[in-house]
């Protein structure tokens, strides 16, 4: 799987949290300002810029960058260590995006984190394991990872919602130090917002042979690379660093779009903290 963002979207993306103009940013990087646009509009390299110069004018860690610009990918992760999460991509007009259904195999209850585009995938996965689908736990509510809300809680009505849009009912809000236990696993919430007001993290623990926790993220951060945060990038980065980077090294980080990673590689490789 092909990273969410290439090197030029990391570029766009940080030159307009900084507020940095183009003009500015190509100078930056002893690139023409068309060769600077056509960098962020494809991430290909026609003419190597001056990695240094342009990390430093944006706020990135230019060794990272230029990985990414070179064909950087997380190691590949089986999840054979997790045989009960399953993630699940659904694609609408070019957009990929990842939901995933998480289960406790005694007891075959079910939770999902976001919808995707498509209720179907989802059911099928359910009707294969024979669960029982128990809870939805909502990332964010922008629209790729909520369009198949309507379908699911039509097909499960007594499905319980959880989420932090402040439009949402009171039960439906999570809270600090909220502890849902799905089986024997246990599920919390931790609070990243910047790319998205009501953006939260949920942490899947306790699975058997003691797998590590899984982190599903939403857009809050990708392999390689964050969501789009612009005025409130620098609250994002520190909201990760607080809720995300704190979590133990071997964490299972499961993002909205692109490929998994882990707490570990994103330290180590992700251009926006260095």
């Amino acid at each position: 799987m092909n990273l969410e963002d290439h090197a030029g979207d990391i570029i766009r993306k940080a030159r307009q949290a900084a507020n940095i103009a183009p003009e500015n940013a190509a100078k930056a990087a002893a690139l023409a300002p068309a060769e600077l646009a056509a960098l962020e509009a494809s991430g290909q390299i026609t003419k190597r810029p001056d990695w240094a110069g342009l990390a430093a004018t944006l706020g990135l860690h230019a060794g990272r960058l230029e990985a990414i610009a070179n064909g950087w990918l997380p190691a590949p992760i089986a999840l054979t260590l997790w045989r009960e999460i399953r993630p699940i991509a659904t694609t609408r007009d070019g957009n990929t995006v990842n939901c995933y259904l998480v289960w406790d195999e005694a007891t075959r209850e079910a939770a999902l984190f976001d919808t995707g585009w498509e209720a179907a995938p989802v059911f099928q996965l359910i009707t294969e394991n024979q669960l029982q689908l128990k809870h939805l736990f909502l990332t964010h509510t922008h629209e790729d990872h909520i369009a198949a809300l309507g379908a699911i809680r039509e097909k499960t009505p007594k499905i319980f919602l959880h989420t932090n849009s402040k439009s949402a009912p009171l039960q439906h809000r999570n809270r600090a130090n909220d502890f849902i236990h799905l089986g024997s696993l246990r599920i919390t919430n931790r609070d990243p917002p910047g790319h998205a007001e009501d953006g939260v993290t949920y942490v899947v623990g306790n699975f058997p042979e003691d797998a590590p926790n899984a982190a599903i993220v939403g857009d809050a951060l990708f392999a390689g690379s964050m969501g789009g945060a612009k005025e409130l990038a620098e609250l994002a980065k520190r909201k990760i660093r607080e809720q995300i980077f704190s979590l133990p090294p071997a964490t299972l980080i499961c993002p909205g779009h692109g490929p998994l990673t882990t707490v570990a590689e994103e330290r180590a490789h992700n251009p926006f903290f260095g």
